[in-house]
């Protein structure tokens, strides 16, 4: 049960994208389509058992709390100020987002893509060294160290699918906060 919902009139999907492979970025395509409990039809990491190699080395029976990565498209512009180079896809997101602070939301957001998809985080992307085969020291500029010390990922969110659908670029995106306290999400 949802107990507040967050105006986000200019929230959008920018880009969506899906790899059928285990590669490090994902193209992007026209549209995705989202299965409950499942992840993105056609993608590596879509499945209800843990997908990511180092996860699947670890415990491949754990469940998938990484169905589907969401990226803030904001990103883009803070790293291009030190000189790189991001767009939709690169970093091995699923969805692109504009006007959504991804990163500030509690665990148990839901996110209603579109008019039928939803998904619900369940945690931080933590970003790998793999990062920097894109751009040496990229790595550095998506992870940094808050005032008290703790590092700040800024790779995105993970999420599941609680809702199936069509997703494309240029959705909007709707926020629905867990009810009770809200729990600051940690890396899955």
């Amino acid at each position: 049960m949802v107990t507040d919902t967050l105006p986000t009139r200019q929230a959008r999907v920018i880009a969506v994208s899906r790899d059928d492979t285990h590669r490090f970025s994902k193209p992007t395509v026209d549209s995705v389509t989202l299965i409950e409990g499942w992840g993105i039809e056609g993608d590596a990491h879509a499945g209800p058992t843990v997908k990511h190699r180092f996860q699947v080395a670890r415990d491949p029976h754990a469940p998938n709390l990484r169905q589907v990565h969401l990226l803030h498209e904001e990103v883009f512009a803070e790293v291009a100020e030190e000189g790189y180079s991001l767009a939709p896809g690169l970093l091995g997101e699923n969805i692109t987002t504009r006007d959504v602070t991804l990163l500030d939301l509690p665990t148990g957001t839901v996110l209603r893509l579109g008019p039928d998809a939803a998904v619900r985080l369940t945690g931080l992307r933590s970003p790998c060294r793999l990062i920097d085969t894109l751009e040496r020291g990229l790595m550095r500029q998506l992870t940094a160290r808050a005032g008290d010390g703790t590092v700040v990922r800024k790779a995105g969110v993970m999420s599941v699918v609680v809702a199936g659908g069509v997703v494309r670029a240029g959705d909007g995106i709707s926020i629905e906060l867990p009810e009770g306290p809200h729990v600051p999400m940690q890396p899955v």
